[in-house]
């Protein structure tokens, strides 16, 4: 049975990854990436994805989209014209992950419904806080013919943080909740406000796109128009960006903010 990690440079996948090789061997485990581009992929994200790899004693595997450097989500959302899929899957994860991963399997491991494959099983980094996350995707891949796994969520645990292997969790965790692109075309209002604040060059594309495409990324709320009130919310009341805050606590904070009081803007973790 070959484990294949779907290795996404996230702390979760690479938790998977080090679960996956103590229970079925390095020897037995692939390490899935579909890389993206530096230009929205954080520099301390690639060098995360890299020491793990190099601590299991494992090459990644690459199943990239062919102009993955240069087709960010925004420069596919503008060919496209359109920022998600008729299902409401953005065009980005689909272009850049759901069918490179498709079409690697397809050339590595076949299988259908009626043909399963026995050789793999694919492990996901979702945790006991998912389950529809777990139930949605076992439901997906089990139509195609695979196993799937979800060490976080389903075995005893080893290990619960990479620092406890001498390994940094990517920076960006100090801001963001997750490791995903700069500007994610999934991310609300608090994640755009980080944007705005920490990389002007894709909040500028980003209303160049909307304009272009003629639709919103926030459902309902073009970034042009929030831009008063984020330009208000930094040079004003010195809001610090940041998702970690939960969005309820955060626009609290905004609300009770006085000119001046709150005098946090740039603080450390901007810098």
């Amino acid at each position: 049975m070959i484990a294949v990690v779907c290795y996404s440079g996230g702390h979760s996948s690479a938790l998977v990854g080090i679960e996956a090789v103590r229970k079925f061997g390095r020897e037995n485990v692939i390490l899935l990436n579909h890389d993206i581009s530096a230009k929205v992929e954080h520099s301390d994200i690639k060098r995360f994805k890299r020491e793990i790899a190099e601590y299991l004693g494992i090459e990644i595997t690459y199943a990239n989209a062919p102009d993955f450097e240069e087709m960010t989500p925004l420069a596919i959302s503008r060919k496209k014209s359109a920022f998600s899929i008729g299902n409401g899957q953005c065009f980005c994860t689909y272009y850049l992950k759901t069918q490179p991963f498709e079409k690697w399997l397809k050339a590595h491991f076949p299988a259908s419904l009626n043909t399963p494959c026995n050789d793999i099983v694919i492990l996901y980094g979702f945790d006991i806080s998912e389950p529809t996350r777990i139930q949605r995707r076992s439901a997906v891949l089990g139509m195609q013919g695979y196993k799937t796994d979800f060490p976080l969520a389903l075995w005893n645990r080893t290990i619960s943080s990479t620092q406890e292997i001498g390994i940094k969790p990517p920076s960006t965790y100090k801001i963001w909740k997750h490791a995903n692109c700069g500007a994610c075309l999934k991310g609300g209002k608090q994640h755009w406000y980080c944007v705005y604040c920490l990389r002007p060059d894709l909040w500028l594309e980003a209303k160049e796109a909307e304009e272009e495409i003629g639709h919103s990324i926030i459902k309902g709320l073009y970034l042009e128009e929030l831009e008063p009130q984020f330009r208000e919310m930094r040079d004003e009341k010195g809001i610090c960006p940041s998702e970690k805050d939960n969005p309820a606590r955060f626009w609290a904070r905004v609300e009770k903010a006085l000119p001046g009081e709150m005098n946090l803007f740039p603080c450390e973790c901007a810098t």
